[in-house]
């Protein structure tokens, strides 16, 4: 009878040493007590030789997996379908007393991996076993049952699965179902045959393609149209957009002009705001500052004013916070301050000295004169008490380039001062020295220059300059409101939350 088991596929456990052999019997021998198995594999990886033989005590465990029948058909296994086209769990063999058929009846194994039926509740199994295919006592001692599809035999069982159903095997009976509805959360979740997933990839750029953008817009619009709706926005409609400056509701419209001259301006600014700014002449300006000095703005008063806003500006060019840090000791920056014996000169001063506060190096160019003005001997006195330096030769000004020189040598009056030597010697210094320059309350254009400014800053209202003034900045002295009147200038304050300002050429 141990011919009969002969081209049985079998799983052969030999314990955790030798570990688990599966293939096909190739040879039972009663006598040794042995049996080979051909084309074997491993733990689940195909052996490097044909066959291999094992002995009866070596063996743990035998478990059939697949039973030769009449025309080699499966008449157990996992290979075995349901009436339904599901796997079966398997069968438990063992011998019969009377040498006739047996049914066994073997509930599900939870030891064995077994595949999870679909739409069936599957208890149990009869399984129909002919005489022929039992085997002897001496190799069915243990109990042998069959497993599924195990790791070293997959592809080859799908193929052995795929022939029929032997004739003898039972389809298992049906339960867990009512009215067909009824269905195991496992079943709905990993019961689809994966056979059944698509292998193409979806088509988005084709399915994508059927849509006609332009067309469904034009659909909308024309029934908005039609309707009389309002528009939701279409494709060639782009929505208004306003600066972080400007004012989304409606107000009236800004009056650009407010300042008025009595005279014809030689020249108009305008500010970055665009409110036009114009220049007046110097006799006017002159009036404009002998009336503010009666009303008791007084020249200590414009020329701490004058002081405290070309510093700040010149603070500014000098790199402000990112330069004057008490970090940075190390950078601390030199200001060459060049002043002439006159009120232009006490304004450069007062300058220097805001600047001395302000940590800045500065360097005070000031002729020697028998008599000075009563405003620059107050203003020196003050100079002299911070750690600002002053010399009156041109040998003593630094030889290297300094951070910036700040000019206030010219003056509108004192013309002659031109062709002292000293004048003369400072300019060519301040040429030769390529440092930005900054001029304080520059004369006007007819008057000829003998330094080229980068900057420069004019008082209360501008001066007609000319280009070799560069760029023009206005600052506010605290002339009240009144006093514009009273010398025929209708006078709206351009300067808004700053006390100095740009102007542009227009």
């Amino acid at each position: 009878m141990a011919t009969d088991w002969l081209g049985s596929i079998v799983s052969i456990n030999c314990g955790e040493s030798l570990g688990v052999y599966q293939g096909r019997v190739s040879a039972v021998d009663q006598v040794s007590q042995t049996i080979s198995l051909t084309r074997p594999f491993h733990n689940g990886v195909k052996c490097l030789v044909p066959e291999v033989t094992f002995r009866a005590g070596d063996i743990t465990e035998l478990k059939i997996l697949e039973i030769p029948g009449p025309g080699d058909s499966r008449q157990c296994g996992d290979s075995q379908q349901t009436e339904t086209g599901v796997p079966g769990v398997g069968c438990q063999v063992g011998p019969s007393q009377n040498g006739t058929g047996k049914v066994l009846k073997k509930p599900m194994s939870s030891s064995a991996p077994q595949n999870i039926p679909r739409r069936t509740d599957m208890k149990s199994q009869d399984i129909v076993i002919s005489p022929q295919q039992q085997c002897s006592k001496s190799y069915m001692d243990r109990h042998m049952e069959t497993l599924t599809q195990s790791k070293g035999f997959r592809r080859r069982h799908n193929s052995w699965s795929s022939s029929s159903r032997h004739p003898n095997q039972v389809t298992p009976k049906k339960s867990g179902l009512k009215n067909g509805q009824m269905k195991s959360k496992d079943d709905e979740c990993f019961g689809d045959d994966i056979d059944e997933i698509p292998d193409t990839d979806f088509d988005f750029e084709g399915n994508l393609a059927l849509f006609d953008k332009a067309a469904v817009f034009e659909e909308i619009e024309t029934y908005e149209r039609r309707s009389g709706t309002r528009s939701r926005g279409t494709p060639n409609e782009k929505p208004a957009r306003y600066r972080h400056d400007e004012n989304i509701l409606e107000s009236e419209p800004i009056v650009y002009r407010r300042i008025v001259v009595p005279q014809n301006p030689h020249k108009e600014f305008c500010t970055d705001s665009g409110l036009v700014v114009p220049s007046v002449s110097y006799e006017l300006h002159k009036k404009l500052l002998s009336v503010a000095e009666k009303h008791g703005l007084t020249l200590e008063r414009r020329l701490e004013m004058t002081g405290v806003c070309a510093s700040q500006m010149a603070l500014s060019l000098l790199g402000g916070p990112n330069r004057l840090n008490p970090k940075n000791v190390h950078q601390r920056p030199t200001v060459a301050l060049l002043c002439g014996p006159h009120v232009k000169g006490a304004q450069g001063i007062s300058c220097g000295r805001h600047l001395s506060n302000h940590d800045v190096h500065v360097i005070l160019f000031l002729p020697n004169f028998v008599k000075m003005l009563e405003s620059i001997t107050n203003e020196l006195n003050l100079f002299s008490k911070t750690q600002g330096q002053q010399v009156s030769s041109v040998k003593d000004l630094p030889a290297t380039p300094v951070d910036l020189v700040i000019n206030c040598l010219d003056c509108h009056e004192n013309a002659f001062l031109r062709d002292q030597p000293w004048y003369k010697a400072v300019v060519d210094w301040a040429n030769q020295n390529r440092a930005p320059v900054l001029s304080i309350d520059p004369p006007i254009s007819e008057m000829e220059l003998g330094i080229d400014a980068k900057w420069s800053l004019a008082l209360g209202l501008p001066l007609p300059l000319g280009e070799r003034a560069g760029r023009v900045y206005l600052c506010d002295i605290g002339i009240p409101q009144k006093v514009f009147q009273e010398v025929g200038i209708n006078y709206h304050s351009p300067f808004g939350c700053k006390f100095v300002i740009p102007l542009h050429s227009t």
